[in-house]
Formats: C-alpha cells, sequence, structure tokens
C-alpha cells in the first residue's frame, strides 16, 4: 500500500457511516505494525475530532493485540520455547512500548551477581541458598502479599521494577535465571500455588521404576523466600484441596504451560476488577492459541 493510499484510508476513520469504519478497520488492521506510525502521527493532529482519536486508539490497540497473539502463538508452536521471551510477550499485551532490552539487562545484571557466588563445588542445596540470598536478600524480591491477585504480578516488567510478585511470576523468573546458568531448576505447575523443583541430573530419564521420586531432589516455594519443601508438603497440600495426587502435580511442567497460567491469573485479576474487556480479550487470546 503507498502511502497516498495509507492516508486516504486513515482519513475516513471519522465517517459517521460504521460500514465504511468498519471495512477501513479491517483494512488497516490487516497491515499490521507497518501501520501503527502513520496512525499515531494521525492522532496528534489537533484538527481531528475525538471520535478519530478514540478510533485511531482502538486501531492501534487491535493491530498490536493481534500482534502479540500472533507472536505467542509462533512462540507456543516453537521446538525450543525461551520461557523469558514468553514472559515478555505476556508483558507487551499491557505494554506494546516497553523497553524490552531493560528486562533483559536486569535479569542479566541478577544472573551475574549470582554467577560471581557459584563454583562447580556447590550442592543442589547450596545452589539454591546462593539463588535465595542474591534474589530474596540482595535484591529483596518478595511475594505480593497484600495484593496477591493485582495484574502487575504477571507482568515481568512491573515484578522486576517493584520486587514484587505472585507465586507464579517469582519462579519463572527463578526458573529463567537457572536455566541460563544450567541448574537444572523448573517449574511445577501446582494448584492455587506455583512451585519449583530442583531435578537430579544423574537420575533423568529413568523409569518410573527406577526412579520413584522421578528424579527430583525438592521442591522450592518461590513466593515464601525459595523456601525448601518436599513431597510430603506437596500430599498435604493437595489433601486439603480435596485433590488426588495426580502425576503433573509434582512433576515439571513445560514452558508453555506457565505462560498459559500466566494468562490466566490475568484473566482471574481483571475479574477481580471488573474489567470485562481485558477479561474477554484475554479469553480470546487463550482461543487463538488453542487454535495450534
Amino acid at each position: 500500500m503507498s502511502s497516498s493510499e495509507l492516508s486516504a484510508l486513515i482519513t475516513l476513520i471519522e465517517d459517521p457511516d460504521e460500514s465504511i469504519f468498519h471495512h477501513v478497520k479491517n483494512e488497516l488492521v490487516a497491515r499490521g505494525r507497518e501501520v501503527i506510525p502513520e496512525l499515531e502521527q494521525y492522532w496528534e493532529y489537533n484538527r481531528f475530532g475525538t471520535l478519530f482519536q478514540q478510533r485511531v486508539e482502538e486501531l492501534i490497540h487491535n493491530i498490536q493485540f493481534n500482534l502479540v497473539g500472533t507472536s505467542l502463538k509462533e512462540w507456543m508452536n516453537a521446538e525450543h520455547n525461551d520461557l523469558l521471551e514468553g514472559a515478555i510477550l505476556i508483558n507487551k499485551y499491557q505494554y506494546p512500548s516497553f523497553d524490552e532490552a531493560e528486562v533483559r539487562r536486569q535479569i542479566a545484571a541478577i544472573r551475574q551477581d549470582i554467577w560471581l557466588e557459584l563454583n562447580d563445588n556447590l550442592t543442589a542445596i547450596e545452589h539454591v541458598n546462593v539463588f535465595n540470598h542474591i534474589l530474596y536478600k540482595l535484591h529483596e524480591f518478595q511475594g505480593n502479599k497484600a495484593n496477591y491477585s493485582a495484574p502487575q504480578n504477571s507482568y515481568i516488567a512491573d515484578v522486576l521494577n517493584t520486587k514484587k510478585g505472585n507465586s507464579l511470576s517469582l519462579a519463572l523468573i527463578y526458573q529463567v535465571l537457572a536455566n541460563s546458568l544450567e541448574i537444572p531448576i523448573y517449574g511445577v505447575n501446582l494448584p492455587n500455588h506455583f512451585l519449583l523443583c530442583y531435578l537430579d541430573e544423574n537420575r533423568l530419564g529413568m523409569s518410573p521404576e527406577e526412579s520413584e521420586d522421578k528424579g527430583i531432589l525438592f521442591y522450592i516455594n518461590p513466593f515464601n523466600g525459595g523456601e525448601i519443601i518436599h513431597r510430603d508438603e506437596i500430599d498435604d497440600f493437595l489433601f486439603h484441596l480435596n485433590l488426588p495426587q495426580e502425576v503433573k502435580y509434582y512433576e515439571p511442567c513445560k514452558n508453555e504451560e506457565i505462560i498459559r497460567r500466566m494468562i490466566n491469573n490475568l484473566i482471574f485479576a481483571y475479574g477481580q476488577q471488573n474489567k470485562e474487556e481485558k477479561v474477554a480479550e484475554l479469553k480470546a487470546l487463550q482461543e487463538m492459541l488453542a487454535q495450534r
């Protein structure tokens, strides 16, 4: 589409005929990211009215939402999906223009602090002690107990800036750091609470008969300062929830399961705030990701 054709379409945004606007909207949304700078430039023109500005804001939001959905779907279908990248894509849903490089810089800085304290002779427990000291003592991350269901707890940029998050977001940061340092710590998708597990790499790949605990040395509670817990505590937790001791509640989950749960958390969070438009959008995002 030429610049003149794009300009002609944009000037029709304010047309009172809804059918014309619907056609223009479909054309512009289909063009995707390339039309956003032009839309933003026109939005700043004072000679256009309130209706025009509202419709431009809606168009930009629709385009950005589609971009997030497409990128997340590609991420889900990738053979190897990077967990940090998945969290960044979720962040783009709320903050399309946020500084992604700053998030990566903050993660890299924490990683550097942890790396300086590691050596080849550390045990699994000692690894976790180092992580806990750097994350919860030095960088002062903590569970957001005062506002656990706030949407901000699911956006990685907010969590890195406020140093507060829910069990899932704190676990995600913990796992991203651990995996970047080749330490086998992974998420465990426990109902109502998200945990981490430390795997014994010497027993990975064993059959259930050979390794009853599936090669898991212990579990980590990221919401409570990285407290180490054991399988029987998960047993008790499930018992009090009246849930069966299913294998999926004890074993590492895939990265895409973590991101799907993050979307579920956001749906719940915005539902608590009666933000029905947000809930509807996130459910639509879920549907997009289900169509693999």
